[in-house]
């Protein structure tokens, strides 16, 4: 199989490579970790919700049924392509075929490491990450939530149950199934001391931390932690810290289209120059996401913002 040599537009990924670059991509976004994904067609899929849930009514023998309460209403998941065009020089196509899949399987490692970023960067901030700017036509994304709790003092396990009574203790109360962390908040929470009657201790108040590089758990919820929880580094720091709620509910996502590797051999596909002028070839990934996300089922640790 030539894999550069083919005088197709699309090409197939060969299978190890395509199922490597989903690991990859599981393993990378901290929404696939913590929330499924379900099947989707193409474009708008509706999603049935219930205003006001229906109650049961006990019905004596012989008695007459009553009409019982309750509303639904629907929204809507909307589809988001997101796209990676990478440029190399043409020469490779005439290496061996060894060497051509080499490459291809490092190019559609990091292709795949960054559309599974970009699913992170949309559902949760709305961020384009190659421009690193907000999208202002989305309005549906998990930041928008309301409930909010800004890092007031050191004690950062404070915050979070602060963040996470905010969803028990609502109306309707919302289940806490999930949360994100972003590192400095799992370095924060590692790096807090018991506490006796002469003050700090020098014992760790969770040993089972370590350091925080790879929290996976915290006071029994299950964790994911990555740098796309605060959008760095496509973007500035959003600040945010971690991110507790319904993951398993609350967000409503899936992969609508995984379009096929494109080999791009003439044009200006990206804006940087002709390819041939240029002496390169181009590889292109795509993906059409669809999700809907229940803002008010999350809520946030932030930092507090300088003024």
């Amino acid at each position: 199989m030539a894999v550069f040599g083919t005088a197709d537009a699309q090409v197939l990924m060969p299978r190890n490579i395509a199922d490597g670059m989903i690991t990859a991509s599981r393993s990378t976004s901290v929404v696939a970790r913590l929330s499924g994904r379900e099947p989707q067609r193409f474009g708008e899929v509706d999603y049935i919700t219930f205003n006001d849930f229906p109650k049961a009514e006990f019905v004596e023998e012989g008695a007459q049924k009553a009409s019982t309460t309750g509303g639904f209403d629907s929204v809507k998941a909307k589809p988001h392509k997101a796209q990676v065009t990478m440029r190399f020089n043409q020469e490779v196509q005439w290496l061996d075929e060894d060497y051509q899949l080499g490459v291809l399987s490092q190019l559609s490692e990091a292709g795949g490491v960054a559309l599974s970023r970009a699913l992170d960067l949309g559902l949760i901030h709305r961020i384009n990450p190659l421009s690193g700017t907000v999208i202002t036509g989305w309005d549906n994304y998990i930041t928008a939530t309301t409930k909010r709790v800004e890092q007031a003092t050191a004690d950062a396990d404070a915050d979070f149950k602060a963040a996470v009574g905010l969803l028990l203790t609502a109306s309707p109360s919302w289940p806490v199934n999930g949360a994100a962390f972003d590192s400095k908040f799992s370095w924060a929470l590692a790096n807090l001391m018991e506490r006796d009657g002469s003050g700090e201790t020098s014992r760790q108040r969770y040993p089972q931390l370590g350091f925080g590089t790879n929290v996976t758990n915290f006071m029994g919820i299950p964790v994911a932690q990555g740098d796309t929880v605060s959008g760095t580094p496509e973007a500035a720091d959003t600040k945010v810290r971690a991110i507790v709620g319904d993951w398993q509910g609350g967000v409503r996502w899936g992969i609508q289209r995984n379009l096929p590797v494109e080999i791009i051999r003439y044009g200006d596909p990206d804006g940087q120059g002709d390819l041939k002028r240029n002496n390169q070839i181009a590889l292109r990934m795509e993906i059409v996401y669809g999700w809907y996300v229940f803002e008010e089922r999350f809520a946030v640790v932030e930092d507090a913002v300088t003024p």
